[in-house]
């Protein structure tokens, strides 16, 4: 792998005068931060799925680039049971895993790699699973891993998958990033050579990406597949994620055209982005919310009267204003009002410094408390300046008596490390990620994410009967009135604060041409091209 220095010098000689590509065939994107592995089972955060899910693999159902329509992936089609427990899946022929200097493939996809895929959710006694003593967070958050019962290869091209109870969002969680399907092939051969976790290190996919080469903190290589079997969509042949952490050099460089595309603008640039007339800068609603998540396993965050303390204490309205810069909207439930089951009916709580001494000091704190306050070292949709953000609320809170530390590690290491619960509280958000009320309520609040991204570890036996029974049902109104109740009983316990949804801006330059921005925060690079 190169050095920084020899990736500098590669990325300068890509170019010509003006900053265009020498035959427009290479496309860089700056992105925010480093994978932490390509494994996409594995991870939960939009930067490792963009290196991985969106590149490399492809799933059974995908959703329609910049759309939640689900269309047809490596499954050619599928029926349901008439009781909504059976998914018989019609697998797609001829489909060829990559070909790298690592693996090289004897046979096509096959049903042998869905069973594979699958049974690593559902059984923690797979050879594989014990090699690689990896977990697989959202496929439990979901539900995922206890709901399928049973996985059958019917014959080489047909897959059968039970369930246990109704999923009325079953087929959308099949489309998410964490459901790419990997090569049994491959982790057959890892595993014989004592090599399992290189499966995350260096992927086999199908999709429309190879992976070439990786150097943390500075670049990532990918070829275009030449076998991609949705033929048409690769029209690039190289393609090149630049880590580049700081959202300034990223704006730097998008304006040298050293990268064609690049990730979370600062929302103070996009006024003179939009007067760049080498750049556009398309945007649309976020489907997503940035909010403080409170651990209610440490004390004294295990009251709710010291949780709507700390919230009311809060001045929601002057952390969009510096934060989000005119990009932002006030959130009040623990989802965005374009999610259909929003209950329109909770009303945010007021700025309210008085109140929330009266709050602590029913709590037995009138004189507060030390708090670490955990801030996010990227920036993403929902929070693009999680620094700024967790000072201003240090402010805030230390009007009440509460003393926050601001704490703050490399990307990967802060998702570890909130995922064993080792943070008070913290700045974290959520895009959607498949349009069903249970992507939000589900896997951010339920008892079966308290080990993934329910980072409040809050499990509350009301709230959690109402969403696995909503899962079940088929009516969506039906589903509503279980999820408006839901939401009334997380206004009530507030396990976290919402704090914002933003609109979502995604600069790049005016060459590009055919990138659609998705509903969910990732970015897909297949069907993109350079004039």
């Amino acid at each position: 792998m190169k050095s920084k220095a020899g990736l500098a010098l590669a990325l300068a000689l890509a170019f010509s005068a003006g900053g265009a590509m020498a035959a427009g065939k290479t496309l860089i994107f700056c992105s925010e931060a480093s994978p932490s592995g390509f494994d996409a089972a594995r991870f939960v955060t939009g930067t490792d799925f963009d290196a991985s899910a969106e590149t490399i693999y492809n799933r059974l159902v995908e959703f329609a680039p910049g759309s939640t329509q689900i269309r047809a992936g490596l499954a050619e089609k599928w029926d349901v049971s008439s009781d909504g427990l059976t998914y018989t899946f019609t697998l797609r022929k001829g489909v060829k895993f990559h070909t790298t200097p690592y693996f090289k493939p004897s046979r096509d996809f096959n049903a042998d790699d869905v069973v594979f895929t699958f049974s690593r959710f559902t059984n923690k006694d797979l050879p594989f699973n014990k090699a690689t003593n990896a977990t697989y967070p959202y496929a439990s958050d979901m539900g995922l891993d206890t709901n399928i019962t049973k996985i059958e290869k019917v014959d080489a091209y047909t897959v059968k998958m039970t369930l246990k109870s109704v999923d009325a969002a079953f087929l959308q969680n099949l489309a998410m990033s964490f459901s790419s399907v990997v090569s049994a092939e491959y982790a057959d051969q890892l595993l014989k050579a004592n090599k399992a976790d290189q499966i995350n290190t260096q992927p086999i996919g199908t999709g429309p990406f190879v992976f070439n080469a990786y150097q943390k903190d500075s670049v990532i290589r990918y070829s275009a597949n030449p076998d991609y079997w949705r033929k048409g969509e690769v029209k690039i042949d190289k393609l090149i994620f630049a880590i580049t952490t700081d959202p300034s050099v990223r704006y730097q460089k998008l304006q040298k055209g050293e990268c064609q595309i690049m990730a979370q603008p600062r929302p103070a640039d996009l006024k003179a982005m939009a007067a760049n007339p080498a750049l556009k800068v398309p945007s649309q609603a976020g489907f997503n919310e940035g909010y403080i998540s409170y651990n209610v396993t440490h004390k004294p965050l295990d009251k709710v009267e010291v949780r709507q303390a700390l919230d009311l204490a809060v001045n929601k309205k002057a952390i969009i204003d510096a934060v989000y810069q005119g990009a932002g909207q006030l959130a009040t439930n623990p989802m965005p009002p374009t999610q259909w089951s929003y209950n329109k009916s909770l009303k945010t709580n007021s700025y309210d410094v008085a109140k929330a001494k009266a709050m602590l000091a029913k709590a037995g704190l009138p004189n507060g408390f030390e708090i670490t306050l955990w801030a996010m070292p990227v920036s993403r949709p929902y929070n693009p300046n999680a620094k700024l953000m967790a000072e201003m609320i240090q402010n805030d809170w230390s009007k009440i008596g509460v003393k926050a530390k601001i704490v703050t590690f490399e990307w990967g290491e802060y998702i570890k490390r909130a995922r064993a619960g080792e943070d008070d509280a913290m700045l974290i958000g959520w895009t959607g990620d498949n349009g069903d009320p249970d992507n939000w309520l589900g896997a951010l609040l339920s008892c079966a994410a308290v080990e993934g991204n329910n980072y409040a570890k809050w499990c509350d036996k009301g709230f959690d009967d109402l969403i696995v029974k909503a899962r079940t049902l088929t009516s969506q109104a039906d589903r509503t009135k279980l999820y408006e109740q839901a939401q009334t009983i997380f206004a009530q316990q507030l396990p976290f604060s919402p704090v914002a949804h933003s609109t979502v801006y995604q600069p790049m330059r005016k060459e590009v041409d055919g990138f659609k921005i998705s509903p969910f925060g990732l970015n897909s690079f297949y069907g993109v091209s350079l004039k």
